[in-house]
């Protein structure tokens, strides 16, 4: 059991809480593994060189995180009033979702599980 009042508990918790910018997308239909070919690929990076690498990576995860980086680059601009050309990208990372579970046919009767995985990844910004 926690010591103190709950206000107290809950101001204490707050200040804790990371206040970068970030955007997070649930339920992406690709694997974690996929998504993270990707994401190697701009950590780290500034926001204009990471938008570049995204538009011509031919992958399919590449047009999911272009779309959640320029959400993250709103967020940044419109809540915590930072300018995009100072922004890079401190983390991103995608963890596992859920899995659907579908069936194949195969011969003679059988028949073989398909798992369609999903992902949560997420997209933090930092100011230089």
């Amino acid at each position: 059991m926690a010591k103190g009042h709950r206000s107290q508990i809950k101001r204490e918790r707050n200040e804790k809480k990371d206040t970068r910018p970030s955007a997070k997308l649930s339920y992406a239909r690709v694997s974690v593994q996929k998504a993270c070919f990707v994401l190697d690929a701009i950590r780290g990076k500034d926001v204009a060189t990471a938008l570049a690498i995204l538009a011509y990576n031919p992958r399919y995860a590449s047009g999911l995180l272009e779309k959640l980086l320029k959400s993250a680059i709103a967020n940044a601009e419109n809540n915590n009033g930072l300018k995009a050309e100072n922004l890079y990208i401190a983390e991103c990372y995608a963890n596992k979702g859920p899995t659907m579970k579908r069936i194949r046919p195969r011969a003679q009767g059988r028949a073989y599980r398909i798992e369609k995985r999903m992902s949560h990844i997420t997209i933090v910004l930092d100011e230089k």
